[in-house]
């Protein structure tokens, strides 16, 4: 038998969509897809479904309980329909400039970029007319897609896309291209805004992806690897993801096809509106393996409207370390589910710290909203402005409580003094147990790794793991590592606290 049985819509398969079994139309009928019946059962073609048979209950039985109700036959969008109407306003940037690529390390080894380790150009590798630069000032061109949200030439792209760009082309689906002007971009949510010197251009519908759920189809459209207008389609895998070295978006997580080339395009909805920016792939080969993630278009809206009306975007500051909770966290602190941001340290002179916040508060809501994760609160600061007030739901002491928080401002030294990692030499950022994860874990001291890379990252050694000795020296503080990295050693063992256990790694550096 096929693996798919053709049926045609009589009385039996209405008895199937009673019965909760989803059907889907082909180009020749309706199908049951994916289902693979057994001999035994399969009526014959063109023969109604075989009755049920349903044996008399005995008289003193118990009633069954009533069946759960069917999930109505989802219906796919109408893609062909997404791609005429929405199409036109999707276009291609080519983009030439200059790399500034120094050297990073003192003994001449080359940048991130020139290694080919920039996140960037990892998303750029195999765009034809890209290569990947030397240390100095190299030339370069690069491909991406955008999208027209007005008909005097807003459009939106990635803030990588057009990064040391000095001549950015944007190519419409009608074959015409404009010069186009970078009005400004924010490479704390990738967004750039450009303008075209052109009138009554096609423009995209825009969405809502607050309405998107997880297990809604998605439609992207770009130009992967330059083949221009091309349409890949799948659902939303997850909402809401925080990404490393990103905590200000809220990001979409997909499974549609998005390539080098594909950065900077829209993503659609079921209706054929734009709901997000495809910006990342997650990728050990440089192309699609099923993890892409875009911005939400709610966020580049706002970041949009900043560049437009100031040429320059501002993020808010509220001055803490965060962290998720854990089960065994959430016990130790008193709370029934692991959900809430742990505050692990409060920067002086912040924002949280004239607000009386302090390290073990747990951040329960903002605004009303509940807060599941870390990320939850990074990207809603991260997305406020300096001044904004929100208003926190704490867990403190046990107790419930709030407080009201004037935001700061996040300026760029502070964004970087933020992301630099404390253990470089090694590929770690590090910081300091609080008190409450160490009841927790049971240990006397240790240092958190939130990030890995660089030798620490081949090495083995992971996220969330506590970092305890240094070559058999206990260390208790991030001052302790950089005083053992002084003196530059070719390799060194880390002693490792991962899921109750200890373990040594050892770690090369030359």
């Amino acid at each position: 038998m096929t693996q798919t049985a053709k049926l045609t819509l009589t009385a039996a398969a209405a008895a199937l969509l009673a019965a909760g079994v989803t059907l889907t139309t082909t180009a020749s009928g309706w199908t049951l897809p994916g289902l693979q019946k057994s001999p035994a059962t399969e009526a014959a073609p063109g023969s109604a479904a075989p009755a049920a048979v349903v044996p008399a209950p005995a008289a003193a039985a118990t009633p069954a309980p009533s069946p759960a109700a069917a999930l109505p036959p989802a219906l796919v969008p109408n893609y062909r329909a997404i791609v005429q109407t929405q199409g036109p306003a999707v276009v291609g940037i080519t983009v030439a400039g200059l790399h500034k690529v120094g050297n990073d390390d003192d003994d001449g080894d080359a940048g991130p970029a020139a290694r080919g380790e920039d996140p960037f150009f990892r998303f750029f590798r195999g765009v034809p007319g890209l290569r990947l630069p030397q240390p100095g000032a190299q030339p370069f061109r690069g491909q991406g897609s955008g999208f027209i949200i007005s008909a005097d030439g807003i459009v939106l792209t990635n803030a990588h896309v057009v990064r040391d760009a000095k001549q950015v082309t944007v190519k419409l689906s009608d074959r015409r291209e404009f010069a186009a002007k970078v009005l400004g971009s924010d490479p704390a949510t990738d967004i750039a805004v450009l303008k075209l010197d052109a009138k009554n251009l096609p423009t995209v519908q825009l969405g809502d992806p607050k309405q998107v759920q997880v297990g809604d189809y998605v439609l992207a459209i770009g130009a992967p690897y330059g083949f221009e207008q091309t349409a890949t389609q799948g659902i939303v895998s997850a909402k809401g993801r925080s990404l490393p070295g990103d905590s200000v978006v809220p990001f979409i997580q997909t499974d549609a096809a998005v390539n080098p080339g594909n950065s900077g395009g829209p993503l659609f909805d079921a209706s054929g509106r734009v709901v997000g920016v495809n910006a990342q792939i997650y990728s050990q080969s440089g192309g699609f393996q099923g993890l892409a993630f875009s911005i939400p278009v709610d966020v580049a809206l706002r970041v949009k409207d900043q560049i437009v009306a100031t040429g320059k975007v501002e993020h808010a500051r509220l001055g803490v370390t965060l962290q998720d909770l854990s089960a065994p966290l959430a016990s130790s602190f008193g709370l029934e589910a692991p959900d809430g941001a742990l505050v692990s340290s409060v920067q002086p002179g912040s924002a949280a710290a004239k607000a009386g916040l302090k390290a073990g508060d747990v951040i329960t809501a903002i605004d009303g909203e509940p807060v599941r994760i870390a990320g939850d609160v990074s990207s809603r600061v991260g997305l406020a402005r300096p001044g904004d007030k929100l208003k926190l739901d704490l867990w403190r002491d046990k107790k419930r409580s709030s407080e009201t928080v004037a935001l700061g401002r996040a300026d760029k030294e502070a964004q970087e003094a933020s992301a630099a990692p404390q253990g470089a030499q090694l590929g770690l950022a590090l910081r300091p147990l609080a008190p409450q994860e160490l009841r927790g874990s049971g240990l006397d001291h240790g240092l958190l790794i939130e990030r890995v890379g660089g030798p620490a990252q081949l090495a083995g050694v992971q996220p969330g793991d506590v970092l305890l000795a240094l070559n058999g020296k206990p260390v208790k503080d991030v001052d302790e590592v950089r005083a053992a990295m002084k003196d530059a050693p070719k390799s060194v063992a880390l002693l490792v606290a991962r899921d109750g256990q200890q373990i040594f790694v050892p770690v090369r550096l030359g």
